[in-house]
């Protein structure tokens, strides 16, 4: 069993339904921290996410991507009011972040076939 994950200090059971909760309610920046000090972040323009993976305060991480998207996304908005927007290649499309956060919130690792660099 891995770690327990939490959001604003709330166990995450279901993240899947955590994130779809927040972003149906307009909250498109997500943060969740595991017990060891991991944080997941995932940032959302409804379309497609930036999901990183850092290993604790002031880790630059990793990020997934979508190595062969071209052109650029934004409504990237974050909860200071922030509006940013990414290369799609550093993106990944919302089904895909959802799985690729309920897999690392279960097992704590990428799963196999998601690709991610490391901005370390």
């Amino acid at each position: 069993m891995t770690e327990p994950w939490t959001h604003d200090g709330s166990p995450v059971s279901d993240v899947v339904a955590l994130l779809r909760t927040r972003i149906d309610a307009g909250h498109l920046e997500t943060w969740l921290t595991s017990e060891s000090g991991r944080s997941l972040a995932f940032v959302t323009n409804t379309d497609r996410a930036m999901l990183m993976l850092l290993d604790g305060e002031g880790d630059a991480g990793e990020h997934a991507t979508t190595p062969d998207a071209e052109g650029a996304s934004d409504g990237f908005v974050l909860s200071n009011g922030q509006n940013d927007e990414y290369p799609k290649a550093d993106t990944v499309a919302l089904p895909q972040a959802l799985a690729i956060a309920e897999h690392v919130v279960r097992t704590g690792t990428w799963p196999a076939d998601a690709h991610h660099v490391s901005d370390r």
